[in-house]
């Protein structure tokens, strides 16, 4: 519209009436007010995408539901005596890699195995020197839990070299095995589906009406994966706007997520309407930012860890405190898992291949629990063993 071209009183009506009647069209200018980049309604449906909403509530339906019966493995090798693993973690103030952990140990102690834990403590050079120890150990299996084996390259070169399986554990972004880097398996949920049904969770509650914050850590390439799939889910339904991307390592977490929300609440105000984080502790460590801040813990900003839920996040959901949900990992029975696929490489036997379906936990289905596994998984895993 040119600024020096003169317009009739009656012309003007009729701007104004369009205006009204396609106010939520801010593509349109002189009908716009406030800012573009908060989320707006539609006259054309849910958010301006009826039919992704729609599919959005239909999927997360499905994944809310609670009890979900053991699809996994129910045949396999019994098990090997006298073996031994090391768990290299990432850093164990990571609840997933520390829940996974302790699923390989419990399950070590049932089918009498030892097991080692060695804490890379989110750095490169500590991870790098976990994997080195746990190679002078000259272990049976050696499981990457948590971080890029590539960082490690020279380490794993070696362990493939010495014959030693490695199982990873979110070590690359698909589960089963990996011929580069050379893992035995990876255990995991497909992050497709994590990062398309948290994203789906937020288009479903929303109405397809949200701005959101997204938090990664972009140094964890399957984290980075995990993030830019949930960013391009979220951009399937137009009324979702993404506000902003942070991205902070997590050993980081605990001293820049509260000054990350604190300077977030400041730019976004009210439009900040929801939050998907590709690790719950983000929202443990965002709290006292958010209660500072004088805002409600049930919301808004609706808030979904898109992976790991540790039993903490079980317990701020439930309390609806400053987290409405997350899609966690069946942690425990993926420590399990690891054990089994140790047992079918030591017997010469090819991978499972089973992975894990994805769930959505609210308040309304918690009751009370601090984890989620599929029911039956510890029977199953005891029989195939023997034990």
């Amino acid at each position: 519209m040119h600024g020096n071209r003169k317009v009739n009183p009656r012309a003007l009506t009729v701007r104004l009436a369009a205006c009204v009647l396609l106010g939520t069209v801010t593509v349109l200018v002189g009908c716009e007010r406030g800012s573009s980049d908060g989320p707006g309604p539609s006259t054309t449906g849910p958010g301006g995408c009826p039919a992704v909403h729609a599919r959005a509530q239909t999927a997360v339906r499905q994944a809310e539901k609670s009890d979900i019966p053991w699809n996994g493995p129910t045949s396999g090798p019994t098990a090997v005596s006298g073996k031994t693993l090391v768990y290299v973690a990432q850093t164990m103030t990571n609840p997933g890699v520390a829940g996974a952990a302790n699923g390989v140990k419990d399950a070590a102690r049932v089918i009498g195995w030892n097991v080692r834990v060695i804490d890379g403590g989110g750095t490169p050079a500590g991870i790098q020197a976990a994997m080195s120890e746990a190679l002078t150990l000259r272990p049976s299996g050696i499981v990457i839990g948590g971080f890029d084996p590539d960082s490690t390259s020279r380490q794993v070169a070696r362990a493939d070299a010495a014959g030693i399986p490695l199982v990873g554990w979110h070590a690359v972004a698909a589960p089963g095995p990996s011929r580069r880097p050379p893992l035995f398996s990876n255990v995991t949920t497909k992050v497709e589906d994590v990062a398309a049904i948290s994203a789906q969770w937020v288009i479903a509650q929303s109405n397809g009406n949200a701005g959101v914050v997204l938090f990664s850590d972009a140094s964890i390439p399957f984290a980075r994966n995990k993030a830019e799939l949930i960013r391009k889910q979220l951009g399937t339904c137009s009324g979702v706007k993404l506000l902003s991307y942070e991205n902070i390592p997590i050993p980081d977490a605990s001293s820049r997520t509260p000054r990350e929300v604190s300077s977030l609440l400041s730019r976004f105000g009210s439009r900040w309407t929801y939050s998907v984080a590709i690790n719950d502790l983000y929202f443990a460590d965002a709290a006292p930012a958010f209660r500072a801040a004088g805002q409600k813990g049930s919301g808004p900003p609706f808030n979904i860890g898109a992976g790991d839920g540790d039993p903490s996040a079980f317990q701020r959901i439930e309390n609806r405190q400053y987290q409405a949900a997350t899609v966690p990992e069946p942690l425990s029975l993926q420590g399990w898992q690891i054990v089994d696929e140790f047992n079918r490489a030591f017997s010469g036997r090819p991978a499972s291949g089973y992975v894990a379906p994805v769930h959505v936990t609210t308040a309304a289905n918690s009751a009370g629990a601090t984890t989620w596994d599929p029911t039956g998984y510890q029977e199953a895993y005891r029989k195939i063993w023997g034990k």
